[in-house]
């Protein structure tokens, strides 16, 4: 089945997040009777993981019905494997049960389980496994390996050449390292295989990256139309949430978490979105509690930067440390585990004034993959260091795609400043402003005051601040 608009295919896209991913589970439905059909093949999940906001690596865990399937799926392949320790494909599909286990609960302890389950099946059927390559792809995609998760995928794809699932392994991988075109016909053949939630939600996060609004959400509504489970729900509408958050409609935003809530009440990333609101709407203290809520449940990386992020914007700076604190023990178990975020790290380090570990980390993750995000992190370390004109140079790159963010369009706006290229500089900054007023408790104020004294000077007058403030150092 093909999919036509205005006379063409529906452009493709990848979703993974620059951080850690999501599966969104057809057969998480069991536990809720939503489930159609018959058994899903080895390996049944899709990899949906567009980034949230686009200003930070961001994950969307899975709802709690949805871990208690795919807990329950290892325990019941667990035992298969008791009586047959020969199934190739009962190891395949739990290694992929394990990456499922891995991103949903922040655990990586789950993703040696993976690789000794899929090296186990690979093992059993050297050839023609497309299952174990498919579940390796996604074990690698996870924990941030795009390289290696392309060449799994492309290995998948010679074996599975029509199996859809092989084509948002590959999409995902080819997004983060910097292929655009790649993932986008990565993708399409995605839809053209098998219309669905993880193709339209791909889809939707490639028409976001090239700046397509409009076409962006019009492609998570079709998602939403094809979604099937609570948790396929629940991340149709926190997608359709946060377009709408960094569109500057927290209103609108909130309608579609609440909306997800109804169908999959206590779902961590929609609480997330509503938190997100709170604090756009005044309500600090209210969007505080929800991320107490979150990291106690579920200490995800997202929602730990988030919340520390929050408490020190309101003065607690003590707080943040203590987050960012367990923030820094999350991401040295991951890495322990074989998983590599050095994205989430550069900007931690540059949330805290730390200018030359920013770009430390921000190096190591542009050595690995060219994604709009990481050379936005390479811009904006640079800024904090003091070379703009080199961060300038990111910062194009950043907009190569003509990605609408008001995160990138601020890193942009204060490199300018600092430049002292101050018309382009008060462009940038309104637009960030525009694009979304509320886009960070930290930076949208200090945009908001930058713009307002390049706007009381004349042109010919050049910032009071120090360098250093220039470069928005705290």
């Amino acid at each position: 089945m093909r999919f036509v608009r205005t006379g063409r295919r529906w452009p493709a896209a990848a979703a993974i997040i620059a951080g850690v991913a999501l599966l969104v589970a057809a057969v998480g439905a069991a536990a809720a009777g939503w489930r159609r059909g018959a058994e899903p093949p080895p390996v049944s999940r899709e990899c949906d993981i567009p980034p949230i906001g686009l200003g930070k690596c961001h994950i969307v865990a899975m709802g709690e019905a949805a871990r208690e399937v795919a807990g329950g799926s290892v325990r019941t392949l667990q035992e298969r494997l008791r009586g047959n320790p020969s199934d190739a494909q009962a190891w395949a599909r739990l290694g992929a049960e394990y990456v499922e286990l891995a991103r949903s609960t922040a655990d990586p302890s789950y993703y040696g389980k993976a690789q000794g389950a899929l090296d186990r099946s690979l093992a059993l059927l050297p050839d023609g496994n497309g299952a174990a390559m498919l579940g390796l792809g996604a074990l690698a995609n996870a924990r941030h390996d795009f390289a290696a998760a392309r060449e799994w995928a492309q290995r998948a794809a010679a074996v599975l050449p029509d199996t859809a699932e092989v084509y948002g392994v590959l999409a995902d991988a080819l997004t983060q390292l910097g292929d655009a075109d790649g993932a986008t016909a990565a993708v399409q053949r995605m839809l053209d295989l098998r219309p669905s939630v993880a193709s339209f939600g791909r889809a939707s996060y490639d028409l976001e990256l090239h700046g397509r609004l409009d076409e962006a959400r019009t492609a998570m509504e079709r998602a939403m139309a094809d979604a099937t489970t609570p948790d396929e729900a629940a991340f149709c509408r926190y997608y359709l949430g946060e377009l709408a958050f960094n569109a500057g409609r927290p209103d609108e935003a909130q309608r579609e978490y609440e909306q997800g809530l109804a169908v999959a009440p206590g779902h961590s990333a929609l609480r997330e979105g509503t938190a997100k609101v709170a604090a756009a709407a005044g309500d600090p203290q209210r969007a505080l509690q929800i991320y107490r809520e979150l990291v106690a449940a579920a200490p995800l990386p997202q929602y730990l930067q988030e919340y520390a992020a929050l408490l020190a914007a309101t003065g607690r700076a003590g707080d943040a440390a203590e987050q960012y604190a367990v923030l820094a023990q999350q991401q040295r178990l991951a890495e322990a585990a074989g998983a590599t975020d050095d994205l989430t790290a550069a900007l931690v380090a540059a949330d805290r004034g730390d200018a030359a570990e920013a770009l430390r980390r921000a190096s190591a993750e542009w050595g690995r993959r060219q994604h709009v995000l990481v050379a936005d992190a390479m811009a904006w370390a640079l800024h904090l260091s003091g070379r703009d004109d080199e961060a300038l140079q990111y910062a194009d790159r950043a907009a190569a795609l003509g990605t609408v963010d008001a995160t990138l369009a601020y890193h942009r706006g204060m490199i300018l400043r600092a430049l002292g290229r101050y018309s382009a500089a008060t462009d940038a900054l309104a637009a960030a402003l525009r694009i979304n007023p509320y886009f960070s408790p930290v930076h949208a104020p200090l945009a908001a005051e930058a713009l307002g004294q390049l706007r009381s000077q004349s042109p010919s007058q050049s910032p009071s601040q120090s360098p250093s403030q220039l470069r928005g150092g705290r």
